[in-house]
């Protein structure tokens, strides 16, 4: 194979989806020193200079090298999937046993050292996948009080909305969501106990999927609730969100959601659910069940109540039109009972503030 181009402009990177990075890749007219180095320019760019987006903690000062040993790898004739050699930011509750620090943005673990990767980090390495950094997130994935600033982190300061800049980017996976939809890379890991990737991937225009408790292992990752907590994907299109999930997805017996199914096993006091065969071969490829005409039947419900009414029509007139011309039944509006829980004094508060006791020890213990 001839020599890979290894210039690619920060710019360049704006809107190109992972698959197609890859096809490029694949089809030598682009390096992953050159991807990577577009990426590392772009957060320079636009994270610490610019508008200062604050998506990004930290940047691994190994990113380079990897991406050179991957580019070798596919000189000599080894792919190892349609991650090889593309960078990946993770949240910085996940766990990297490499320079870079795993914190939940908080300075009291500042200094302190996993003994090992997370699951998923190690999925990602196997996948040929460059860690590229740690995404910045509400401190203690927006655990550390009732208060707290969502995007906001002792360690990564305050994480801005891009589209605009005095609008929350939500959160706990603030960073993750932000650095997607700025384009400092075309994937990253968030986590999610209640709404921590689907709000933040809400607010900022990207996708975000979290998977089934136990379907990806929370291994070495800082807990709040093993009961809810998951890891998942966000990218900017489909296909690039299941593409991730699929590298993720695996069985862990480390991990009691998602180990070898026993019904008699139980992790304090919780069981889980069985996982299909397939699934429990960690077989399954999310990007083949992606279907263009998947909307067709479906029926979407349009909750009114939660939005501002001045923007509604614009912004939603033309989205559900689409949604219409896809096949799928609008209801609109639907209204729901305003939920009895609450997140201060109500049952799923106690559940997590339960739970985070005993995971949070068990946690630290492996530091």
């Amino acid at each position: 194979m001839a020599e890979l181009p290894h210039v690619m402009s920060a710019d360049a990177l704006v809107e190109i989806a992972g698959t197609e990075l890859g096809r490029r890749l694949d089809a030598g007219t682009l390096s992953s020193r050159a991807v990577v180095q577009a990426s590392l320019d772009r957060i320079e760019e636009m994270d610490r200079q610019g508008p200062a987006l604050c998506a990004v903690i930290e940047t691994n000062p190994d990113a380079m090298r990897i991406a050179d040993a991957l580019d070798a790898e596919r000189r000599d004739g080894t792919v190892r999937g349609p991650l090889h050699g593309l960078p990946v930011l993770v949240k910085d509750n996940i766990a990297t046993l490499d320079p870079m620090e795993t914190t939940a943005g908080s300075f009291a673990l500042e200094g302190s050292r996993p003994l090992r990767d997370a699951f998923v980090i190690g999925r990602l390495r196997e996948a040929g996948a460059v860690v590229l950094g740690k995404a910045n997130l509400s401190e203690w994935s927006n655990f550390r009080s009732s208060h707290s600033l969502s995007g906001w982190s002792g360690r990564g300061g305050q994480c801005v909305n891009p589209y605009q800049l005095d609008r929350t980017p939500w959160g706990s996976s603030a960073g993750s969501a932000v650095a997607v939809a700025a384009s400092y890379v075309a994937f990253a890991l968030g986590t999610e106990t209640d709404g921590s990737i689907v709000t933040p991937c809400g607010a900022n225009g990207v996708v975000g999927i979290k998977p089934t408790v136990g379907l990806v292992s929370r291994r070495g990752v800082i807990p709040i609730s093993h009961s809810q907590d998951t890891v998942g994907p966000i990218a900017r299109t489909v296909s690039d969100a299941a593409l991730l999930l699929t590298a993720i997805a695996a069985p862990d017996p480390d991990d009691p959601a998602c180990g070898p199914w026993d019904p008699a096993s139980s992790h304090h006091g919780s069981t889980y659910p069985e996982r299909p065969d397939a699934l429990a071969a960690g077989a399954l490829d999310y990007t083949a069940s992606l279907d263009p005409d998947g909307l067709r039947g479906a029926r979407v419900g349009v909750l009114r109540q939660e939005h501002d009414p001045r923007f509604a029509g614009a912004v939603w007139g033309p989205i559900l039109d689409r949604l219409r011309d896809a096949g799928a039944t609008v209801v609109d509006p639907v209204a729901l009972p305003r939920p009895l829980d609450s997140w201060k004094g109500g049952h799923e508060g106690q559940v997590l503030l339960h739970e985070f006791k005993g995971d949070i020890a068990e946690y630290l213990a492996t530091y």
